[in-house]
């Protein structure tokens, strides 16, 4: 799926949602405020801040303001194939100021966003122009090269996702759990697993409900909320991209259950799922 980048403004009201691609929103002008799992702070013109797919954000806009937004699915161009590891950067929430080279770039952005692209081409330049981008902000906020590494204790860390499958399990929990900050233990973890904390809790609630599907009759719906997703609709969708195929045709036997296995573009590659057991 595309990445795609959009200018509009905040209204002054604060709203909140989540959602299942990864965000970066920059200020144009004017400011504005936002809230990322408990970490907050206004974002004034050329700021922004980086919202990690699945994390809860509160935010609003003061007077006149316009941002600039970025929707990044996991799967998209600018995150994919010689871009993916620059999906490090959506580990966990960050704000950022732009230096005054990115702030040309920014300049040149819009104005080839201004071009009204064809739009069967459209999709891939916008990708083109955030993976670009993304390098940048990388280069500059640093990496887990960068940072001093220590192992976790993953045996620990995989029994309080378990015990907590059906919960709103935030990676600052995992975090606190293994006494590091939110980034340094993101960090640590891609580093140590070759997966981002929210990519290996998701694998573990699909693990869990393709069991309940096959070893219970339970309706598809409680399956949902035990294994915590928002809903059936959640579970369905995260089923078909993961494992190509829905809860209801496992469950009706329509595939083999052992030749089904999950994305590795979604969920990460199979040797670092294996270390993970």
């Amino acid at each position: 799926m595309p990445s795609t980048i959009r200018q509009i403004p905040l209204a002054s009201a604060t709203h909140h949602h989540t959602h299942d691609f990864h965000q970066i929103v920059i200020t144009l002008c004017g400011s504005s405020e936002f809230e990322i799992e408990g970490l907050g702070g206004r974002v004034n013109a050329f700021s922004g801040c980086i919202v990690p797919a699945n994390h809860e954000h509160y935010y609003s806009g003061y007077g006149h303001n316009r941002q600039l937004i970025f929707d990044l699915p996991e799967d998209a161009p600018a995150l994919t194939g010689e871009n993916r590891e620059l999906v490090a950067l959506f580990d966990a929430p960050r704000f950022f100021g732009l230096d005054n080279a990115l702030q040309h770039y920014l300049a040149f952005m819009q104005s080839e966003l201004a071009q009204g692209f064809d739009t069967s081409t459209n999709s891939f330049q916008q990708d083109r122009l955030a993976a670009t981008l993304l390098g940048s902000l990388k280069a500059r906020l640093g990496s887990a090269a960068n940072t001093a590494q220590q192992r976790l204790d993953l045996t620990r860390i995989n029994r309080f996702i378990r015990q907590h499958l059906a919960e709103d399990l935030r990676v600052a929990d995992l975090a606190r759990l293994a006494c590091l900050s939110e980034a340094h233990f993101s960090d640590c973890f891609r580093a140590q697993t070759g997966l981002s904390p929210w990519q290996y809790v998701k694998r573990q609630r699909l693990h869990a409900a393709r069991q309940l599907i096959l070893q219970s009759r339970l309706p598809l719906t409680d399956i949902a909320i035990q294994t915590g997703f928002a809903n059936q609709s959640a579970l369905s969708h995260a089923f078909r991209r993961s494992y190509g195929l829905s809860p209801r045709k496992l469950r009706q036997g329509d595939v083999p259950p052992a030749a089904i296995s999950p994305s590795n573009a979604a969920l990460g590659s199979l040797a670092a799922q294996q270390e993970l057991y």
